[in-house]
């Protein structure tokens, strides 16, 4: 059968579309019913987001997502005392909500937090399962349902902002990377709501660009960035000047690398 005439697979309308690539979806319920918590490695824009929101969906649970940063804090995370006008009152932060509820807590990027957050996730990653609150003098067990989810991106490391292996073995580890290129086509047509043919093409060109990643690029055209340029090019506008603002420009600042991003492009959709 021909890439161009895969048919669109459809789910629920109040399940986030996500195609299945490699048994993540059975790994992630079987951690779910164990209680182990989950890392998840992958390259920008390859879909670990996505890939939570569907589960916490299919698992009909509470999803509290933070996108760690340099200055996030571990009471960040759990909470911190607040002045109201009736005076002084504690408020929890995402993941202790997520532990008294039972909801899954997801932390994507986690390598970009401040090493202070470790202290709080480690009791929580292991079989105590319990979360200390410094504050309040509390430490409480996690809800039955509760879950923790970890992501990054192993090609942002380095030195200083990599995960300890003491960190790293608490959790159940799934690697992700960008889609085969049926996978990637079925996945434009339904977020895209574009053509076989259209998405097709979008994917070659994907894969020729992805070809370069030693040559000068930092990282490579992610399936988020395809899904943009389908959407843009599905509402009318140049393919060649969606692949520009879409595939070329974020991924250099370079104007002759730029050049050759549209150069290749240019064998795609030119005419």
């Amino acid at each position: 059968m021909s890439t161009t005439n895969l048919k669109l697979t459809t789910t629920s309308v109040d399940v986030p579309y996500y195609k299945e690539q490699n048994n993540e979806v059975s790994l992630f319920e079987y951690a779910h019913q164990h209680h182990l918590p989950i890392l998840i490695k992958g390259p920008t824009g390859c879909g670990k987001t996505r890939f939570i929101e569907h589960m916490a969906k299919k698992l009909n649970k509470p999803l509290y997502t933070v996108a760690c940063h340099d200055d996030l804090t571990a009471a960040d995370l759990v909470g911190r005392h607040l002045i109201g006008p009736e005076g002084t009152y504690w408020q929890d932060g995402p993941l202790t909500r997520a532990v008294r509820e039972g909801g899954i807590c997801y932390l994507d990027e986690v390598v970009e937090a401040r090493k202070d957050t470790t202290v709080v996730l480690h009791p929580l990653a292991d079989d105590r399962r319990v979360l200390p609150l410094e504050r309040t003098g509390e430490l409480l067990d996690a809800h039955p349902d509760f879950m923790l989810v970890v992501s990054y991106n192993p090609g942002y490391q380095n030195l200083l902002k990599g995960m300890k292996p003491s960190t790293k073995q608490r959790f159940v580890a799934l690697s992700f990377d960008y889609p085969e290129k049926e996978v990637e086509q079925q996945i434009l047509m339904s977020e895209a709501n574009v053509e076989g043919h259209l998405a097709f093409t979008l994917v070659e060109l994907a894969q020729a660009l992805r070809r370069l990643e030693q040559n000068d690029l930092d990282e490579v055209v992610s399936t988020r960035l395809l899904i943009y340029a389908a959407k843009m090019m599905s509402s009318g506008m140049d393919p060649l000047e969606v692949c520009k603002c879409c595939l070329a420009e974020p991924l250099s600042d370079d104007p002759e690398t730029i050049k050759a991003l549209m150069d290749i492009a240019r064998i795609y959709f030119d005419g």
